[in-house]
């Protein structure tokens, strides 16, 4: 990231240190491995679900199997929406200044109820 030269009082300069902070530690980072594990085992489903195309399988049992990965899917955003709204947006919540928190959360708060009106589309 390419940043100004930021002296003391630069009004870009909370802007910026809540990126940097942003990007090193997010709400999942705890529990990373977890997700890891869990979306592999998905991405295992998800082949089986094409092997079965592949040797024609009955579509009910590939439905069922589609159902599942789903399922399995749905489960991490929710974690994953739990995590933002854990960390992300009562992160939001303690920063000092008023003005900026009331506009920390509003930002924070429509990331995830946007993410949230992806996820039930």
């Amino acid at each position: 990231m390419n940043t100004p030269d930021l002296q003391l009082g630069h009004p870009l300069a909370p802007v910026i240190e809540a990126d940097l902070e942003h990007a090193a530690h997010h709400g999942y980072t705890s529990n990373k491995e977890a997700y890891l594990k869990r979306l592999k085992r998905i991405e295992g489903q998800v082949r089986g679900i094409a092997r079965m195309v592949e040797e024609d399988k009955y579509c009910i049992d590939i439905l069922t199997q589609v159902a599942a990965a789903t399922k399995a899917l749905h489960a991490v955003s929710l974690g994953l929406v739990e995590e933002h709204i854990g960390h992300c947006v009562v992160g939001a919540a303690s920063e000092a200044d008023p003005e900026a928190r009331a506009e920390q959360i509003e930002a924070k708060v429509k990331e995830a109820t946007g993410a949230i009106g992806r996820l039930l589309r």
